[in-house]
């Protein structure tokens, strides 16, 4: 099922892999499409489980041209060791930045200077400016760490610190990445929700019954920081792509 709410393209799918597989052809297509009138372009990855099926696919598409390709990522947390495998930058490693050969990857360092690393990697962001955008959308409605207390739809920054809610922390806990919430950390890097909505096109992919309620309200609720994900109803060129979990609350709607 496709339908649209605002300016969002909504597309329901049956199972969490033909979810992931249509939007990894999706995306591919139009970075196929952006390639035939760019030398290069960029990208900004999410990284959750949520993303697994998705990347999976996306990894296997041949007609990208990965080598023309600068990638970026969207959150890390601060303060784990290097070798951490929480750490966005070790998921994203493992699931596409070291399986294709991108022209460049540029990780967040968690272990830098907080006020060093945010100006280093907005500076990055102004000179590759963002094409396409990856996302998922967080048990409490966040975009990469934006969560409803630190979200602000007019943020004069790109990157910032943000200290995390018990939610979005506990989140990492049902996820599997910490066995205790008393493991994950207080505070993490990430773009800004202005930073990821300058992008051309963004592709956002929330499988899991987890997810129904933050779906339902940024679909249905009101536009505001107390669901950040609902500007992306303001947004032109985004698609939402859903499972029948996360889709659950939506389905006795009237499109």
């Amino acid at each position: 099922m496709i339908f649209t709410k605002d300016k969002i393209t909504v597309k329901l799918y049956d199972s969490r892999k033909e979810m992931g597989e249509i939007a990894a052809s999706d995306t591919a297509a139009k970075i196929q499409e952006l390639l035939l009138v760019k030398d290069e372009i960029n990208i900004i990855f999410a990284a959750a489980p949520s993303q697994n099926e998705f990347l999976a696919s996306l990894v296997k598409e041949n007609r990208i041209d990965w080598s023309r390709i600068n990638a970026f990522h969207m959150d890390e947390y601060i303060g784990l060791e290097e070798d951490a495998p929480q750490r966005f930058g070790h998921f994203l490693k493992e699931s596409i930045f070291g399986k294709v050969p991108f022209k460049q990857v540029n990780y967040i360092n968690g272990k830098a200077l907080p006020s060093e690393e945010c100006a280093r990697y907005e500076a990055l962001l102004k000179q590759y400016p963002a094409d396409i955008v990856c996302l998922g959308i967080g048990e409490n409605g966040h975009i990469a760490f934006n969560d409803p207390h630190v979200a602000d739809f007019k943020d004069p920054q790109a990157v910032k610190v943000v200290d995390l809610d018990q939610a979005c922390r506990q989140q990492q806990v049902n996820d599997g990445c910490f066995q205790s919430i008393n493991e994950v950390p207080t505070h993490a890097y990430t773009l800004t929700i202005p930073a990821l909505l300058s992008a051309d096109y963004m592709y956002c992919i929330v499988p899991g019954e987890s997810k129904a309620n933050a779906v339902y309200h940024t679909l249905y609720g009101e536009i505001s920081i107390n669901c950040p994900a609902s500007v992306l109803r303001t947004k032109d060129n985004v698609t939402l792509y859903l499972d029948a979990n996360s889709a659950s609350l939506i389905e006795t709607k009237t499109f």
